[in-house]
């Protein structure tokens, strides 16, 4: 884990309607619908002028941390300039300090095992904007390669 400063950030895409929690397996529901439709969709060739291949999945809004409510946001880097198409949303992401997480190995178990492990890693959090990348390295689930950004101070 290493901990990074990126620039802010434009991304246009699907949101979540409403809030979710990971009480009772709710956020798996919710965001794997989500991710359903955004595919289904083909979110990503609605996008014009995206700066790149890569997709943002983005827990924000928390109403304290990973045990309460908080949104979810699926989508694409586009730059200030472009237009938002029709029936999409956009989140703004701020500049931040965030811990890089590297995750790789069989989906979605990789993934929630990952996040079980932040959980109770004692790292400090701010509980704002902490994302997952998902790009080229993970197209093949049976062995694939992301990386969680978790904000922090």
């Amino acid at each position: 884990m290493e901990k990074i400063k990126k620039d802010g950030f434009r991304l246009a895409g699907l949101k979540l309607d409403g809030k979710t929690t990971n009480r009772d397996n709710q956020s798996g529901i919710d965001c794997g619908n989500l991710w359903q439709r955004f595919e289904s969709e083909k979110i990503p060739e609605l996008i014009p002028h995206k700066l790149s291949d890569e997709t943002y999945a983005v827990y924000y809004e928390y109403e304290k941390d990973e045990t309460a409510p908080f949104s979810y946001f699926i989508g694409c880097m586009i730059d200030e300039k472009t237009p938002l198409p029709a029936g999409l949303s956009e989140l703004n992401i701020p500049a931040q300090n965030y811990f890089k997480v590297p995750v790789k190995g069989v989906m979605t178990d990789c993934l929630i095992d990952a996040w079980q492990k932040i959980w109770v890693s004692g790292i400090k959090r701010d509980f704002s904007f902490d994302f997952e990348i998902y790009d080229e390295r993970s197209k093949d689930w049976s062995n694939a390669e992301l990386d969680i950004y978790i904000s922090t101070s």
